[in-house]
């Protein structure tokens, strides 16, 4: 498939059902942050297994975009005060998301946009403030395209299931 960002794709999102496989959406995570991997960042997605995956979707709403019935994209959202280790994140009206995962071949067709803006819906239903996010500091690319969606820098924080310094993002929602 032709990488255009002018063209975007009719995707159907949806929250993961307990028939999705954990298998499926481990290896669709690794597949998308592979080229995170590649860049030397140890983002928890490239190496996560699907005990970790599934721990990690317990604590939120995991959901998935459909494309031609297949799952293509998942997005995990934290509604407020499920998070620890940050102090933005910790802040009662605090929604968080994580996992952002698009295949590959459908990475630059606005499927992860739909995500995000999906996400930024449920935090404003949750009676959330803010939406907020983390990724590297040295994925520039990604705190770019953040910025863009109007994701602004709050703070740093350091994981130790990372080996790089994470910048947290928030949008007002």
């Amino acid at each position: 498939m032709k990488r255009d960002n002018s063209i975007s794709i009719d995707i159907k999102i949806r929250t993961l059902e307990p028939s999705d496989s954990l298998d499926e959406l481990t290896a669709l995570l690794h597949r998308s942050y592979r080229a995170l991997a590649e860049m030397g960042l140890r983002y928890m997605a490239t190496y996560q297994d699907v005990d970790v995956t599934r721990r990690r979707i317990e604590k939120g709403t995991c959901f998935v975009a459909e494309y031609d019935e297949r799952i293509i994209a998942t997005i995990t959202y934290y509604p407020p005060l499920a998070s620890r280790g940050s102090p933005w994140l910790e802040r009662p009206g605090v929604a968080h998301v994580g996992q952002l995962a698009i295949e590959p071949e459908f990475q630059r067709h606005g499927t992860a946009t739909k995500l995000m803006l999906h996400c930024e819906s449920v935090a404003r239903d949750d009676g959330a403030d803010e939406l907020a996010l983390d990724t590297s500091e040295d994925a520039k690319h990604l705190i770019e395209w953040y910025q863009r969606l109007g994701y602004r820098f709050v703070e740093y924080a350091n994981w130790d299931v990372t080996n790089y310094r994470s910048v947290i993002m928030s949008k007002t929602v």
